[in-house]
Formats: structure tokens, C-alpha cells, sequence
């Protein structure tokens, strides 16, 4: 009974909106009016659990079906992550999980544990591109699959390509921004990746498409770029920044700069926080290991150093929401192919991943920047926006 009373006050915390709990078979209301969903706890949750890290707590109890939401899954978490600001996350206890090391072999380790889960795991819930950012929503009925190619298509025009350029793409994916230049605008590319799952996917596509002449790939550390002993005019990273941790934000623009041309330009499109934080103990615990999201300032700052030129700075927050909703609905209507592949925890755990990942994004936890530069200045850019 008392750890009945200790769950139901931490949780009185969260009464934005009304919403039931359900301990022990006994149903609390939190909130005034009517109930939009109900918190089912099959176990209770120690209370020093939910001080330590209350995403932790939490999301290990739905993981482990300890605790069930009765309900829509995404409106219950813009519910409670709408309210961030009342969890507790204790750093200093979850050190090894906050403050992973950012060597070379560790990273790849992290990257890895993500990513090459599977290229078939991948496909079934992303679009026919195979891209794994935010896509670009110009109208109201376009399809996933369409935002993907805006996207591209919107990234591809910033950075005012032409015939024979050659353009980087630093953490490629599984390739089709790159596969998309080259067919579109004659451009020679090459794309870096520490996924051998996405390595082996954009190589296969190379073949397929017969770009060989134009398009390379390589499983390489971005800290490598200087070595590689080539220049580029142009440089892209989507998603990607996020992964090499805030001590090495300096130097992921120190080693974009070492291989760009003078006057070249470089697209920076990364999932950011308004001010700096250490991000979510369950996501880094679970999803990913090591990644931490950057501020808009801080990259500006960073690029500063390197004499970047900003020219322009694009938030797509809600197309970022829309999008994961749109994996989520996709990952759903696949879940008998995922069960073939991983078990329930993890399918429920995806779940969290997808659905907490939009609501942070709808409540502005979160957003989305694209940053255009200059490597120093060039005035041989049209004055006007061209794109």
C-alpha cells in the first residue's frame, strides 16, 4: 500500500492532461475532467527507480510488460514528455550510460549496435529509399515515399550543384541522397559509413544502378577524412553529427573543413536540442548508445571557427514528427515479419523508440535544423535563395 501511494503521488505530477492509473487492481484518476488513457502497472516501480532516471524506470517497465498503456500509445507519451521538465535523471549514478567514451573503436561499436541490425529489419518499415531521416512534407497528401525524394530534392538544390562536381556525404546511409546526384546533376560522389549493413547495401546498389565510374563508398571513420587525401566541392551530413558526441563537435567540423574546397558548401541536417543537454538516459541505454543531440548554437559556434559562412537555417521540426508517425504506422502493419526476427521486448521496445521519438518532436524537446555554409566566403552564389 505505501508503494502504491509513493507511485501514485510521483505520477499526480502529470496532470496537464487527466489520464487513470491502475496499481494492483486499484484505479487512481490524475487530473481533472475526463480520462484519455490509462497507466496499467502489473508491477510496481520503486520509487528510487523513478528518481534515478524516470525514462529509464519507465520505459524498462513497458519493455518488460510490467506496465501497459490502454490507449494511444503516442498521445500517452506526448502526455507525460510534453511535462519533461518534472523527470529526474540522476547523471552522476548513470555515468557509464551519460558519458560514453568517444574513442574511434567505441563509436563504430555504437554505430554498429544500430545500424546493422538488419538491412531486412530496415525495409520493412522504411520507404522504398531507404532513408532513415526526416522527410520533407510539401503537401498535405504526400506519402512517406515522397517526402523522402522532397527531402533529397530540397537538399540536393541547397547546395547548388553542377556537372562534375564532387560531393561528400559523411554517414551516407544506405545511399540514395548520393545515387540521386549523381543520376540528377552528373556529380562524382563519395559517401563514408561505419555501418558495414549500410556499406554492403549502397555498394550493392552502385552495381545495380552501374555507377561505379561515379560513385564510391567507403566503411570510414569521419576522423579519417584528412587522410583520405581528396578534396571535395561539396559536403552533406543528415543525421549523422548526432552520433560523434559533444567533446567531438569541434573536430567533426575541424575534418569537414580539411577536405572541402575554398568557396565550397556544406548542408548540416541534424536533429538538435534549444539548449545543451545530456539527452535521454533510456534512448542512449537502448537506441542509441554514445549519441547525444547538439544545440543550433553550438554548431553555429563550431562552424565559426572553421571561417563556415552561414547561409541559411531551416527547422524541420513537424516533418520529422510526421515522419516517424509514418514509421510507426509501417512498423505495425509488419509486426508478424519483425516477430520473425527479434522478440517481443524488443518489438515493444521499438514501439517506445518510435512513438517517444515523435512525441518529443511535436513538443519541441527536440527539432530538426538544416544549416547551409560557405568554406570562407563566396560571392558567387546567387543573392537570393535559389531553392
Amino acid at each position: 500500500m505505501l508503494q502504491e501511494n509513493v507511485l501514485t503521488s510521483f505520477l499526480r505530477k502529470f496532470d496537464q492532461h487527466p489520464f487513470n492509473v491502475v496499481i494492483s487492481g486499484k484505479k487512481h484518476r490524475i487530473g481533472d475532467g475526463e480520462p484519455v488513457f490509462t497507466v496499467i502497472f502489473h508491477r510496481e516501480i520503486p520509487l528510487s527507480a523513478l528518481t534515478m532516471s524516470t525514462s529509464i524506470a519507465l520505459g524498462e517497465a513497458y519493455m518488460n510488460r510490467d506496465l501497459e498503456i490502454e490507449g494511444d500509445l503516442y498521445f500517452a507519451l506526448d502526455h507525460f514528455l510534453g511535462q519533461i521538465g518534472k523527470f529526474s535523471t540522476d547523471e552522476s549514478a548513470l555515468k557509464k550510460i551519460m558519458r560514453s567514451s568517444t574513442a574511434k573503436k567505441n563509436q563504430q561499436k555504437e554505430v554498429q549496435s544500430h545500424y546493422d541490425i538488419g538491412n531486412d529489419f530496415y525495409k520493412l518499415w522504411l520507404d522504398e529509399t531507404m532513408s532513415y531521416s526526416c522527410g520533407y512534407f510539401l503537401h498535405e497528401e504526400d506519402t512517406l515515399y515522397q517526402a523522402q525524394l522532397n527531402k533529397v530534392d530540397h537538399i540536393l538544390k541547397k547546395l547548388y550543384l553542377s556537372e562534375g562536381m564532387s560531393l561528400l556525404d559523411i554517414g551516407c546511409g544506405w545511399g540514395f541522397l548520393l545515387i540521386e546526384a549523381v543520376k540528377k546533376y552528373g556529380v562524382h560522389g563519395t559517401g563514408i559509413t561505419l555501418s558495414k549493413e549500410q556499406y554492403r547495401e549502397f555498394q550493392r546498389r552502385i552495381e545495380a544502378e552501374h555507377l561505379e565510374g561515379q560513385l564510391t563508398v567507403e566503411l570510414m571513420d569521419y576522423r579519417d577524412l584528412p587522410k583520405y587525401g581528396k578534396e571535395f566541392d561539396r559536403v552533406v551530413s543528415v543525421g549523422m553529427v548526432e552520433h560523434v558526441g559533444r567533446d567531438n563537435y569541434q573536430l567533426f567540423m575541424d575534418c569537414a573543413k580539411k577536405v572541402m574546397k575554398p568557396g565550397g558548401m556544406f548542408l548540416l541536417h541534424f536533429i538538435s536540442g534549444l539548449k545543451e543537454h545530456a539527452g535521454d538516459a533510456w534512448i542512449r541505454k537502448y537506441i542509441f548508445p554514445g549519441g547525444i543531440v547538439p544545440s543550433l548554437r553550438e554548431m553555429v559556434s563550431c562552424a565559426a571557427e572553421n571561417d563556415f559562412h552561414t547561409l541559411d537555417v531551416e527547422n524541420l521540426r513537424l516533418h520529422y514528427n510526421r515522419t516517424l508517425l509514418c514509421w510507426e504506422k509501417n512498423f505495425e502493419e509488419h509486426l508478424e515479419e519483425v516477430r520473425q526476427m527479434f522478440d517481443e521486448r524488443f518489438i515493444r521496445m521499438w514501439r517506445l523508440y518510435l512513438s517517444a521519438c515523435a512525441a518529443t518532436f511535436h513538443n519541441g524537446i527536440i527539432d530538426l535544423h538544416q544549416i547551409l555554409f560557405t568554406n570562407g566566403v563566396n560571392n558567387e552564389l546567387p543573392m537570393v535563395r535559389w531553392y
